[in-house]
Formats: C-alpha cells, sequence, structure tokens
C-alpha cells in the first residue's frame, strides 16, 4: 500500500448532513427574525466551521450580539436534531470496511464542534473508524493543520503515507498545511471545478474509487 492511514472530513464527504444543518439554522434565523436560507445557499456556505455558516447566513450589518445569540441557539438546536435526516453516502460504509480489512486505519476530522464530530463518529462510524476531531479549544478549525496532525498522532501515522479526504477547497487547504496528499470527492458541497482548481492531489466519484489509491493502482 502507498497509504495506510485514510483521514476524512465528515459533512459532504462522509455523511449528508446538508438537510439536518439547513433545517437547525432555518429554525433560529426566523426564531430571530431574520429570513430562512435555501438548501443550495447553506450548501455553499459550509466548509469553514459554524461560525462562518451563521456568519455568511444572517445579514450584513447584524449586531454582534445578535450574532452570539444565533451562533450559541443553534449550536443547542443541532445537538438536538443533528440525526434527523442525516444519513452515510452511498458506498461510504463498504469503504470503511474495506479499508479495516486491508489494515489501513482512519479517522475523522472536522468543522464541526467536537462534541457533535464524536457523536456522529460513535452512531454512524462505531467501530469503523477510530478517531474523531472536531473544532476546540486546542484545535483549530480547518484549513488550520490542527486536527489532521493530532489524528495522525493518535493513529500513529506519518504525513508521508496519509491522505486526506474532503469534498471543499477548505480541505483540499488543510492537506497541504497539514503536509499530506488530497483526495477530493465530488457527491459533496463543492462542484470538481472548485477541487481541482484548489490542487487536490486525486479526485474521485465514488467512494470505492478510494481503495485504488491507497493501493497506488489508481
Amino acid at each position: 500500500m502507498v497509504y495506510n492511514t485514510v483521514i476524512f472530513d465528515l459533512d459532504g464527504t462522509l455523511l449528508d448532513t446538508l438537510m439536518d444543518l439547513k433545517d437547525s439554522l432555518n429554525y433560529v434565523l426566523v426564531k430571530n427574525g431574520f429570513p430562512a436560507r435555501t438548501a443550495r445557499e447553506v450548501r455553499s456556505f459550509l466548509g469553514n466551521g459554524v461560525k462562518v455558516l451563521l456568519t455568511s447566513s444572517l445579514p450584513e450589518g447584524t449586531a454582534a450580539a445578535d450574532m452570539e445569540r444565533c451562533l450559541r441557539e443553534f449550536k443547542e438546536r443541532y445537538a438536538q436534531h443533528l440525526q434527523d435526516k442525516t444519513r452515510p453516502y452511498d458506498g461510504v460504509l463498504p469503504l470503511l470496511k474495506a479499508l479495516a480489512d486491508m489494515g489501513v486505519r482512519t479517522a475523522i476530522v472536522s468543522n464541526k464542534f467536537d462534541r457533535a464530530v464524536k457523536m456522529l463518529g460513535r452512531e454512524y462510524f462505531d467501530g469503523l473508524v477510530e478517531s474523531a476531531v472536531g473544532e476546540s479549544e486546542t484545535v483549530r478549525r480547518k484549513p488550520s493543520p490542527d486536527g489532521v496532525l493530532t489524528a495522525i498522532g493518535e493513529l500513529s501515522g506519518k504525513p508521508e503515507t496519509t491522505l486526506y479526504v474532503g469534498d471543499s477547497e477548505v480541505d483540499v487547504m488543510t492537506a497541504k498545511n497539514a503536509g499530506v496528499a488530497c483526495v477530493g470527492v465530488t457527491w459533496g458541497f463543492r462542484d470538481r471545478e472548485v477541487l481541482e482548481e484548489a490542487g487536490a492531489d486525486y479526485m474521485i466519484d465514488r467512494p470505492e474509487e478510494l481503495l485504488a489509491i491507497v493501493k497506488g493502482t489508481e
């Protein structure tokens, strides 16, 4: 194998979380007197963490106090409704099982807050993913390399034999900052052109295509 460690982004890569994020966001926006956002708009705002999601969703000129209140309420609401409509993408669970059978070590690194990342990791991928790292006081959000480097350390891996798999330009930047190769997936929240322009090392259209990259037979 060329790569013995694979680290995955969560939203838009392993899990289709768009509708749960949109529903919690719009609940908070409408509750506070702001206009709701469409799924297409929310999709374009994802990838840089919940603070950027809220900042992008609120009208320009929103007071800082209103922004902080909405952010707090969103975190509370989403923590209670993050599994209503969320599902793994087709082919993801067989991929993770195949990687485990090959002895490849795996982790999740996400810009979601750490508690949600660990909760979703246990719920959907228990026994298939060894580590889950989210944004916290000690782990800066992507494109900082903190999460990826933390996961590599927890898995006793090395950057040169690690792949980072994600669906956004932020993921590509994160991989570059961490000194690891990046695989861009086309089924998530960004179009292929965005990932190619950002400089992804590999591109895949289906989860099972990752196996050839790991083996070096692509």
